[in-house]
């Protein structure tokens, strides 16, 4: 176990929360008025007494069901993102299922009861997951059965499952075609935001998704058209230099550097009306309170036949993104919490994950059944395949650091 010298950050909030972010019916009974003060107070007591015992919550692994541990690698990034963790903790996702009205709310249910399994454990025993599988399997039946499956392929299928049952948004308005053209970039970009969130919004889309504008100009008159979209995740190439390591810093720019259009790729100008070669060139309109970038290490193709083993160097703190900005003013600024790994090749190989437990500040391995800790030197590996970056807090944010 890791000696305790910790920071414990704990966030104040505005008001006194409906439920502790581990509902104890006692402390209800007793207080169910409980000041803000006594509130941290109370708080404050469950993480140091949790450090004391040496049996912190959230490191309890989930058993392989044959070939789920692709499943099981991302379930444990999912359940250290912090914020959706304390979702499912206090069970205000109940809150927006009534609201939503929806008659299939399954696969959000058994994810907070796994989610709330993982972290209310007492004797840190493996967990099945089978229920959540049944679940996930009705909702994207391409995960039946005990094939080899991908771990990012099945985090936008379990992120839009989750999304559509908590959904704030009951009635979906007719989608509007408008000409923004007229508008600058940054009024469209917020125009396309809002039509977007008024058709999906949920506790998913305030945490994981951001906005992706694309810019294309044509090389003959210069006319150059904006395209906004939301993105979930931001999959980008593994650059190659010869020395075989790169940074992720590389990829990204090898993601937004400016692309020909040429050929058989060649688009319609807007203003010549005929098709032209044109420059594209991507850059971030909105970044996510969670980052979360996928490593495309296996071809494009169908039938995978080869993996890029390469060594991507990525920071654990304070990742600067504003030279990758629509606007460069942006705070973009974020550290690592969670990475789902790959081991082996393309034809076959085994996931596992790396997890910063948020109450200790520690990282640790999940390996299936098996939690264990790891030093944050071991957290970058050429197996790093999804990475899990969380918005870090402003400066002048209102958060209290107790260090034991």
């Amino acid at each position: 176990m890791p000696s305790l010298r910790h920071s414990y950050t704990v966030t104040l909030p505005e008001e006194t929360p409906a439920a502790f972010p581990i509902d104890k019916p006692e402390l209800r009974r007793k207080s169910p008025s409980l000041s803000r003060s006594k509130l941290v107070s109370t708080f404050m007591g469950l993480i140091i007494n949790q450090a004391k015992n040496k049996s912190p919550q959230g490191l309890v692994g989930l058993r392989n069901l044959g070939n789920t541990c692709f499943m099981n690698s991302i379930l444990q990034c999912l359940s250290n993102t912090s914020e959706l963790r304390d979702y499912c903790l206090r069970n205000i996702h109940r809150t927006d299922l009534n609201n939503n009205c929806t008659a299939n709310a399954a696969l959000m249910e058994e994810f907070a009861k796994l989610t709330q399994s993982l972290w209310t454990s007492v004797d840190n025993e493996a967990i099945s997951p089978s229920d959540f599988r049944s679940q996930i399997q009705r909702y994207a039946p391409k995960f039946v059965g005990c094939n080899q499956q991908d771990a990012q392929e099945f985090l936008r299928f379990l992120l839009d499952g989750l999304h559509n049952e908590v959904n704030r948004v009951t009635v979906r308005p007719k989608m509007s075609i408008e000409d923004f053209d007229h508008l600058s970039d940054d009024e469209k970009g917020k125009w396309m935001w809002n039509m977007y969130l008024e058709r999906e919004d949920s506790k998913v889309v305030d945490l994981f998704v951001g906005q992706l504008k694309s810019s294309v100009t044509c090389t003959v008159c210069g006319f150059r058209s904006t395209v906004f979209d939301p993105f979930w995740d931001l999959s980008i190439p593994v650059a190659q230099r010869s020395s075989g390591e790169v940074t992720l810093k590389d990829c990204l720019r090898l993601f937004t550097k400016e692309d020909v259009l040429d050929g058989e790729e060649r688009p319609t100008c807007n203003r010549c009306k005929t098709r032209r070669k044109c420059t594209k060139r991507f850059s971030i309109q909105k970044f996510p309170q969670i980052l979360v970038i996928h490593l495309k290490r296996f071809s494009d193709s169908n039938i995978r036949t080869s993996k890029l083993s390469t060594y991507v160097n990525f920071p654990l703190k304070e990742l600067d993104l504003r030279e990758f900005a629509s606007d460069s003013s942006e705070r973009a600024v974020y550290n690592l919490y969670a990475v789902s790994n790959h081991s082996g090749n393309a034809l076959g190989g085994h996931y596992t994950s790396y997890c910063k437990n948020s109450a200790l500040g520690e990282w640790y391995s999940y390996n299936d059944s098996r939690v264990s800790p790891v030093s944050s030197s071991q957290v970058r590996s050429s197996n790093a395949y999804v990475l899990f970056y969380e918005l870090a807090p402003s400066p002048n944010s209102k958060y209290q650091t107790c260090r034991l």
